[in-house]
């Protein structure tokens, strides 16, 4: 499916590495999905992600949160138990969804004793399940029937919670729970949704939703989540792209240290109604909904990794992200190397990390794509500069044997192995790792990728 990058763009040093936020959501819904699609928390790598997010809990008429599924409380022992492998990973619930299409948060936000009874419970049901915090999941105040007073009623919910989980890490002697909140990425919804400048301080990060910024309800072609804006683009849409996102958020005073930037494993689908491909094509509708994730409008990459072996793909250099049709299917999607590219954007602006939309649609078997378990989180964790895993040893040191030398006095990165070029040399801290191409690829150093001879 056209190259395949499986190597760092961006070298980072390792105290950029280690204050990096690499926040993972996972979704009870996909455990329905079938045969080798269906998702558990049993599926998560512990050493993969620096936290991990559980969706969906909800709000129930008492304003307390309440689960979603049958069996949510025993997946959330088993997302909990991964601390007992990994002490170092973090654990949140994600808190919202809709209620007769409304959010649950509407109600509880409307006076300060739903508020105070949302707050008792969320510490209490936080601290009985072992998660380590909570996320806000409120798509949006001041939207979907939600009152435009919601906007400041959200700054107290957040600001409430924060001093309330101050407290309880205080008297009770416990770390304090952590606070985070999925955020818009549209700047209209943006500007009625938050009062960004007083939000900040209390969330200990943000989830800025990067993606959907087009979809099969338009009636032309767009990219999910474009880096940047593409010359097709006209009126508001101008800033339907990460860049001009992530611009609002820093100049409405939210600090770049606590944005993090949403990376997508899905892409988004249309049918297209010409005999044009390309950006901006007329397209009418969904392409087929597919065979794992049955949704019209959305491909889980796994899925579009077997569309993309028979499909034309193509790049899009002005937002640096591909796409692929096929008939008259066409799909936006990212890839290894458009994170790569969002990766170096996202460290140039000096942005706190990463947040993945979802575990459950990367191929986290590795039963689809031919790249092994995980290939875009794991690629985007080594984009980010952090080491490898603890299943991961270094290159054998013996005394005939140069390899085990290679990466002393040099840089971290990614380096060719000039004797064997189906494999390359990773350099952490001194440490040499090898690593092996797919069957049939090379390692090529210009692109620090491995791609076809």
């Amino acid at each position: 499916m056209g190259r395949l990058l499986t190597a760092l763009s961006v070298l980072l040093v390792l105290h950029m590495a280690s204050s990096y936020r690499l926040v993972c959501h996972m979704t009870n819904w996909a455990q329905y999905r079938p045969s080798s699609a269906k998702f558990t928390a049993d599926d998560i790598d512990p050493f993969l992600c620096t936290h991990v997010i559980y969706a969906l809990a909800t709000i129930n008429s008492f304003n307390q949160i309440s689960p979603n599924e049958w069996n949510d409380e025993q997946q959330y022992i088993q997302l909990n138990h991964l601390k007992n492998v990994n002490p170092a990973l973090k654990t949140l619930l994600s808190v919202g969804g809709s209620d007769n299409g409304l959010s649950p948060f509407i109600a509880m936000v409307a006076n300060p004793e739903g508020r105070q009874a949302f707050i008792r419970s969320a510490i209490s049901y936080l601290r009985t399940h072992n998660f380590d915090g909570l996320n806000l999941a409120w798509e949006y105040p001041g939207h979907n029937g939600s009152p435009q007073t919601d906007k400041e009623r959200f700054t107290l919910l957040v600001t409430e919670l924060s001093k309330a989980f101050e407290d309880d890490a205080k008297e009770n002697r416990k770390t304090q729970l952590l606070l985070s909140a999925n955020v818009a990425s549209l700047r209209p919804t943006i500007d009625r949704a938050y009062e960004v400048n007083k939000i900040a301080d209390p969330l200990d990060f943000l989830n800025v939703m990067t993606y959907d910024y087009h979809g099969h309800w338009e009636a032309a072609t767009g990219h999910n989540s474009p880096l940047y804006r593409s010359s097709v683009d006209s009126g508001s849409h101008i800033h339907h792209n990460i860049n001009s996102s992530i611009s609002h958020w820093l100049a409405l005073g939210a600090p770049a240290e606590k944005l993090l930037l949403g990376f997508a494993t899905y892409g988004r689908t249309y049918r297209l109604t010409s005999g044009a491909t390309g950006l901006g094509a007329p397209a009418k509708g969904p392409a087929d909904a597919g065979p794992y994730t049955r949704t019209a409008g959305f491909w889980a990459y796994y899925e579009i990794c077997d569309y993309t072996s028979s499909a034309t793909a193509g790049w899009i250099p002005e937002q640096e992200v591909p796409y692929a049709t096929y008939g008259s299917s066409w799909v936006g999607y990212d890839d290894m190397r458009s994170y790569s590219s969002k990766v170096e954007w996202m460290t140039g602006n000096n942005l706190g990390g990463a947040h993945v939309w979802t575990l459950d649609m990367d191929d986290f078997g590795g039963y689809f794509c031919a790249a092994g378990t995980y290939p875009l989180v794991n690629h985007l964790r080594m984009s980010m500069g952090f080491g490898p895993k603890p299943t991961t040893t270094p290159a054998p040191t013996t005394t005939r044997d140069p390899v085990a030398d290679f990466c002393r006095g040099r840089p971290n990165g990614l380096y060719e192995n000039v004797a064997d070029k189906t494999t390359y040399f990773q350099c952490f801290q001194g440490n040499t790792y090898l690593h092996s191409c797919q069957p049939g690829l090379i390692y090529i150093d210009s692109c620090k990728c491995c791609d076809w001879p």
